[in-house]
């Protein structure tokens, strides 16, 4: 495995679902069914290198792109997994070349362990705080996996809201009552 800091800080981008963009930094919802590389019960973030990679990630299969709430990310991890050149023959332990495993059929459809959750129980259990890894949805792009659980005060996990323009809490998204006429 190729381990190193992921510093200086860097740009990262997202597409939040609106009604959940109070909580830029969570990874709640990722660790209510799993990700990629975080089984269930694991709060992770999944952030894009550049926000072409970012709409293509939270686009998926969708024939057109969803509302979401765009959010830039300055992060700086201490120790990743850098895995963004993928899977090489001789690099990588052969555990690796799975890593893009439909893990949603997987796990949701045949209840079997995807094998990129092992994948992300050996990063974390290697003290990494995330995994840099390639897009499978925007062909050169590059995305990173951060355990927002793992993070500690050497880390960086921050939006970048200048002007407070994300909601504080998600009575931005109570529907509001007509006035009456």
């Amino acid at each position: 495995m190729i381990v190193r800091p992921l510093q200086p800080a860097e740009a990262f981008y997202r597409f939040n679902t609106p009604r959940w963009s109070y909580r830029p930094t969570s990874g709640a919802g990722a660790a209510k069914v799993g990700g990629r590389f975080n089984r269930p019960g694991i709060e992770a973030l999944y952030l894009s290198r550049s926000v072409e990679t970012a709409s293509a990630e939270y686009q998926q299969d969708e024939p057109l792109m969803p509302p979401g709430t765009l959010v830039t990310y300055r992060i700086a991890l201490s120790r990743i997994v850098d895995f963004q050149k993928g899977y090489v023959r001789g690099e990588w332990d052969e555990l690796w070349s799975d890593w893009h495993c439909e893990w949603r059929k997987l796990a949701l459809y045949e209840e079997i362990e995807p094998p990129s959750w092992l994948l992300g129980d050996i990063a974390i259990e290697r003290g990494s705080k995330g995994i840099l890894f390639p897009s499978t949805r925007h062909v050169g792009g590059s995305n990173v996996v951060v355990f927002t659980q793992q993070l500690d005060e050497r880390d960086e996990l921050s939006t970048y809201d200048p002007h407070g323009d994300l909601p504080r809490n998600q009575d931005s998204w109570r529907p509001q009552t007509e006035p009456e006429k």
